[in-house]
């Protein structure tokens, strides 16, 4: 069976965008994340972890986000919404957010998201996905893995780095 990387990647790309706690203020986020697998899609591939800029564990990857008004007023934080994918149960706090992402499609599943505020200019993230990714009706593979985040404000402007669109 052939797994569809480009669903995993979108999930990780997802991942280290949502990972921000409800910002005091928009502008560009940096986003540091650190992926670990505990149920691999990629059992019978080749490591892809030790893929030059795999987004699939082997180190931290770092990505740059551009928070707006509208995604502290309405998630607590930038959300990427999948196609396949909801953002539900959203809980924002004076010291965080937590919320789930429910998927239903060519990845099947649910992850738990919560994020602490450190202080105004941090926050780290923590992520924990669990399910199926290669098909529909029940005939993908298990898939579990579990991301954790530091975010730290960069500035006011967010340059050429554009707001994740929002459903």
């Amino acid at each position: 069976m052939r797994i569809p990387r480009t669903a995993v990647l979108l999930c990780c790309c997802l991942f280290a965008a949502s990972l921000f706690a409800q910002m005091a203020k928009p502008g560009l986020w940096e986003t540091t994340t650190s992926m670990t697998f505990q149920r691999s899609p990629f059992a019978n591939m080749p490591d892809m972890s030790k893929m030059p800029n795999s987004p699939f564990g082997g180190g931290a990857h770092t990505t740059q986000v551009c928070l707006t008004p509208q995604q502290i007023e309405k998630f607590g934080a930038p959300v990427n919404e999948q196609r396949d994918c909801q953002i539900v149960n959203i809980r924002k706090s004076s010291n965080g957010m937590k919320a789930e992402m429910v998927c239903a499609g060519s990845m099947n599943g649910r992850a738990t998201i919560e994020t602490t505020v450190l202080d105004a200019s941090h926050s780290k993230t923590h992520v924990h996905f669990a399910g199926t990714m290669g098909g529909r009706g029940g005939q993908g593979m298990d898939v579990e893995w579990t991301s954790d985040s530091t975010s730290a404000y960069k500035g006011s402007d967010c340059g050429s780095v554009k707001p994740l669109p929002t459903k």
